[in-house]
C-alpha cells in the first residue's frame, strides 16, 4: 500500500474530537445569583470543565451599567448533568478606569490586605484611596492603617457572602471612606482587586438547581404560549381582513351590476301608434294590438 493511502486510512480511523464534545451551561453561584446562566462552554468530559475560569462585566450580570468597568471572575467547581456550577473568586477594575481617577494634584494610597472571613474563606483585598489634594507621607500611612483595620474588622465578623454583598452595594467602601476622611478628604475609595485565595464553608441558601430548572421551563412554556396566542391573533386578523375585503368586492360587484342594468327613460305614451310599431319591428316583436298593448310589449 502506498504511503499516502496509509496516512489517509489512519486519518479515517482517528476519532473526531469535536463530535465527542458537548455544551455545558455555566451558572453563577447559588447565592446571591440563584444559579443564573452566564455562559456556555465546550468539553469532552465533565472533569475537563472543572477548574475553568469564566469572566464577565458586572453590568452583564446584574444590569448595573454604572459598573461597566468591573470584571467579575468565576471558577467552575462542580458539574451536574450539563450544568457547570461556579463560585465567585473575585473581581478586577479595568486599568483604564483606574488611570482616569489618578491625577497629579491628588494623593494616591495603595495597600494589600489578607484576611480570613467568619466562615473560613481566605480573601485578599487591594484597596485604592485617592485624596482630593496632595498629602504627606505620614498622612498616607495613617489613612492606610485606618483602612486596613476597617477591612480586618468587618471581614473577621462577616461571612464571605456578607462581604460580597457589601462589596457590590458599596457598603464596605463607604464605611472605610468615612473613617479615612478624618485625616484628609477622600475623592475616591475603591478596591482595585478582590481575590479569593482559599474556599471555606459553603452555605446552602437560596433556590435549588432543580427549582431553577422548573422555573426556566415554566418561563419557556409561558413564552411559547404567548407566541402561539400572538400567531393565532395575527391569523384571525388576517382572516377577518380577508372576509372584509371579500365582502367589499361583492358589494362593488353588485353595484357595478346595478350600474350596468339598462334604464328605460322613454315615455311611450307620447308616441304615435306607427312609431310604436316601428320600434317593435326593430326589436323583432309582434306589432298587432292596441296602443296600450304595444306600450306594454315595449316595456317588457
Amino acid at each position: 500500500m502506498a504511503k499516502g493511502a496509509i496516512s489517509r486510512a489512519a486519518a479515517r480511523k482517528q476519532k473526531d474530537k469535536w463530535k465527542a464534545k458537548r455544551w455545558y451551561s455555566i451558572r453563577a453561584p447559588r447565592n446571591p445569583w440563584s444559579f443564573k446562566m452566564i455562559g456556555e462552554t465546550l468539553a469532552e468530559e465533565d472533569d475537563l470543565v472543572i477548574g475553568r475560569h469564566y469572566e464577565l462585566m458586572q453590568n452583564e450580570l446584574d444590569g448595573d451599567f454604572s459598573k461597566m468597568h468591573v470584571k467579575i471572575k468565576f471558577n467552575v467547581i462542580e458539574v451536574v448533568n450539563k450544568d457547570a456550577l461556579t463560585e465567585f473568586i473575585g473581581y478586577d477594575l479595568m486599568k483604564d478606569h483606574v488611570r482616569r481617577l489618578v491625577r497629579r494634584e491628588r494623593g494616591k494610597i495603595d495597600d494589600t490586605v489578607d484576611l480570613v472571613s467568619k466562615d473560613g474563606f481566605y480573601i485578599r483585598f487591594k484597596p485604592l484611596i485617592i485624596s482630593r489634594g496632595r498629602i504627606k507621607a505620614s498622612q498616607k500611612q495613617q489613612m492606610r492603617t485606618i483602612a486596613r483595620n476597617v477591612i480586618l474588622r468587618v471581614g473577621a465578623s462577616s461571612t464571605w457572602l456578607d462581604i460580597q454583598k457589601s462589596l457590590f452595594d458599596g457598603t464596605l467602601e463607604n464605611t472605610i471612606k468615612e473613617e479615612v476622611s478624618i485625616i484628609q478628604p477622600v475623592k475616591n475609595l475603591l478596591f482595585r482587586r478582590v481575590q479569593l485565595l482559599q474556599s471555606g464553608v459553603l452555605v446552602d441558601e437560596g433556590p435549588t438547581l432543580d427549582e431553577i430548572h422548573e422555573l426556566e421551563k415554566s418561563k419557556h412554556s409561558v413564552v411559547e404560549q404567548e407566541s402561539d396566542v400572538l400567531v393565532a391573533a395575527e391569523a384571525g386578523a388576517e382572516i377577518s381582513e380577508l372576509a372584509v375585503s371579500t365582502s367589499d368586492i361583492e358589494n362593488v360587484t353588485q353595484e357595478e351590476e346595478k350600474e350596468e342594468e339598462p334604464v328605460n327613460d322613454i315615455d311611450y305614451t307620447l308616441m304615435t301608434v306607427p312609431q310604436l310599431k316601428e320600434l317593435l319591428k326593430e326589436s323583432g316583436k309582434p306589432v298587432s294590438g292596441k296602443k296600450a298593448d304595444l306600450i306594454a310589449r315595449l316595456n317588457e
